[in-house]
């Protein structure tokens, strides 16, 4: 039997909205949708939230999370990368004697999940044994191929170039190489690639896909804005 843990990182410390893991989105704090999605999970045995707030571990108990540890202020500032809280929380729990096979990340700011996406996830990875990890991807705005850098002189270069194909800056995009967006809704990783490798994603990455306009990265009051009419529309995990 496969153990799948599911965490929840949650600092308390947003500078561009502050308490925004706790900010109230449909009735319920922001932080209570991931939870949800894997208290609701068939294949998630724990859900734990890595927090170095009180306030957002007493909410993540109340909506059924376990806080089994608190994670250290020097893991929890703004460029923290992940890959230090991931190990924090590793550790943590193998003291207890309690060590995951698979650790499927909700990041609160993404808080719109299809129903069974986070069981679908599981399963992709669980099926698939030569894969590292698995990632949501969602088609992308814009082309990457149509950007450009402000070089030292101050002209432009274009961000990137399609070996054999001339001025693809200029191509219709339907003609450019297909390209996808990684977004945060969902990740699923094998605790023993970040143990051994230090990485979350490794080299064989399977895809997941999910729908770009389905999707809310939460940032801004807009963007509260914009989940909560999301959330009145769509059929979607809630607490």
């Amino acid at each position: 039997m496969t153990e799948v843990l599911a965490i929840i990182p949650a600092r308390g410390g947003s500078k561009g909205l502050p308490g925004k893991n706790v900010r109230l989105l449909a009735g319920h704090p922001l932080i209570a949708y991931s939870i949800a999605a894997g208290l609701q999970s068939k294949l998630v045995d724990r859900v734990i939230c890595s927090t170095d707030s009180e306030e957002i571990a007493e909410v993540s108990r109340q909506y059924g999370a376990e806080v089994p540890f608190m994670r250290p202020p020097e893991l929890s500032q703004d460029l923290s990368p992940d890959i230090d809280f991931f190990n924090h929380a590793i550790t943590e729990l193998g003291a207890t004697g309690y060590r995951p096979d698979i650790i499927v990340q909700l990041r609160p700011t993404d808080p719109i999940r299809r129903h069974g996406l986070v069981d679908d996830g599981a399963q992709l990875l669980i099926d698939n044994p030569e894969a590292h990890s698995v990632r949501t991807i969602a088609e992308p705005g814009y082309s990457p191929y149509k950007m450009w850098t402000v070089n030292e002189s101050g002209t432009l270069d274009p961000l990137l170039t399609v070996p054999g194909i001339a001025e693809p800056f200029n191509l219709p995009r339907q003609d450019l190489p297909e390209v996808w967006w990684h977004i945060g809704v969902l990740d699923v990783i094998r605790t023993d690639l970040i143990t051994q490798t230090n990485s979350l994603s490794g080299t064989v990455i399977l895809p997941l896909m999910v729908e770009r306009a389905a999707s809310a990265d939460i940032d801004t009051l807009d963007d509260f804005e914009r989940a909560g009419k999301l959330l009145e529309s769509l059929d979607c995990v809630r607490p």
